[in-house]
């Protein structure tokens, strides 16, 4: 039986995996890859000939996979396509120099080709099918060795610049964007999501003992790991949804409500914001005890420290009031207000029920509610 068992997990290494992408992806890709391929192989050939275009035809349609097949994995960044195109263009020439055009300078300017695109961070693998056809790539008559590998690097650059704006226009963000962490509260420290769990240091660290090259930059590893996690504790959090933890009987103030009567209201009901309603009862604006203190406005530090002192409290809501209103729905899971209301430091989150204020939901309620469940499973 355990023989059995083992060749059973080495048959299934040989199955594909379930993939995660939808058709209307699928359709996605093949069209941009197809008209990218199309538009890059006409303009060399208008500019190099259709003979050079064809002979460089095979790495730019491999290239042109990646780009929008897989655009968001590392093999497929911009400095991935171009670093691999001068690499293999560089190591083509200089072998072109000692060796003559057969498959055995073919295969050292493969494996040098990759070589070299490791410590420069631009692995891409049509690279190598690149360096194979620019070792038979002759210059035309009269021109220089170096003129050889423009026409592949210009079909690289038309696939890239076709990437970027097919994939934007399609709302598939290319290239991947580095995930800067906004830091609302101007420490060292990190948010307070991130304090516990799984933290930067031990992704490197799972990453440095495989040992082996991942095809997905570092930051979206972060954001699957982190939204596994995420998926994770709405399992375990069953249905806590915010209409449930939410307050009702919510104290308001109008656009024309002067300051000095907000801060009475929040004082006297010990709150840390106030939701401003128009006439129609419509959220236009939250003010908070720091909003109506130091109102935000340009000028100078005498200035702002007199409105630190309160000394500005002949003015209205509307003219210190938040806008637009950072809000949740009735139906929003618990999960999705954690980090609204810990990394981005808000006291409180408006909470709509279609476009009409039902309720308010702070810090305070989200702690009872995740002590309730906490309480739930030690039960």
């Amino acid at each position: 039986m355990p023989a059995l068992t083992g060749w059973r997990q080495r048959a299934a290494a040989y199955l594909p995996d379930i993939p995660h992408t939808r058709p209307h992806e699928w359709l996605r890709a093949s069209i941009g890859a197809s008209l990218a391929f199309l538009l890059s192989a006409i303009t060399c050939g208008l500019l190099f000939g259709s003979s050079v275009a064809l002979h460089f035809a095979g790495p730019w349609a491999a290239s042109a996979f990646l780009l929008f097949a897989v655009s968001s994995g590392a093999l497929a960044q911009p400095w991935s396509v171009i670093g691999s195109y001068l690499c293999a263009s560089l190591v083509a020439l200089l072998l072109g120099f000692w060796l003559p055009a057969g498959v055995v300078s073919a295969a050292l300017a493969l494996g040098l080709s990759l070589l070299l695109m490791y410590p420069l961070r631009c692995l891409h693998p049509p690279g190598g099918a690149l360096a194979f056809c620019m070792v038979f790539a002759a210059p035309l008559p009269g021109e220089p060795a170096w003129m050889a590998p423009l026409p592949a690097i210009c079909g690289g650059l038309v696939l890239v610049l076709l990437a970027v704006l097919f994939n934007n226009l399609t709302r598939m963000p290319y290239p991947r964007q580095r995930t800067i962490q906004k830091d609302d509260h101007h420490t060292r420290d990190p948010a307070p999501g991130e304090r516990v769990g799984i933290q930067a240091e031990d992704l490197d660290q799972a990453l440095d003992e495989l040992g082996a090259f991942v095809d997905i930059t570092r930051d979206d590893l972060e954001r699957l790991v982190r939204s596994t996690e995420r998926h994770a504790l709405r399992r375990s959090m069953g249905d806590t949804r915010a209409r449930q933890m939410m307050s009702r009987d919510l104290v308001c103030a109008a656009p024309e409500t002067p300051v000095r009567d907000a801060l009475r209201l929040l004082v006297k009901h010990h709150l840390k914001a106030l939701p401003i309603l128009d006439e129609e009862r419509r959220l236009v604006g939250i003010v908070s005890l720091v909003d109506l203190l130091a109102p935000r406005r340009k000028g100078g530090r005498f200035k702002r420290l007199l409105g630190s002192l309160g000394l500005r409290r002949d003015r209205v809501l509307g003219q210190v009031m938040s806008s637009p209103v950072l809000h949740v729905e009735a139906d929003a899971h618990a999960v999705e207000l954690i980090p609204l209301l810990s990394d981005r430091g808000l006291h409180c989150l408006p909470v709509l029920e279609g476009g009409e204020l039902v309720g308010v939901i702070t810090q305070t309620d989200l702690i009872a509610a995740l002590h309730r469940d906490l309480l739930a499973h030690l039960g």
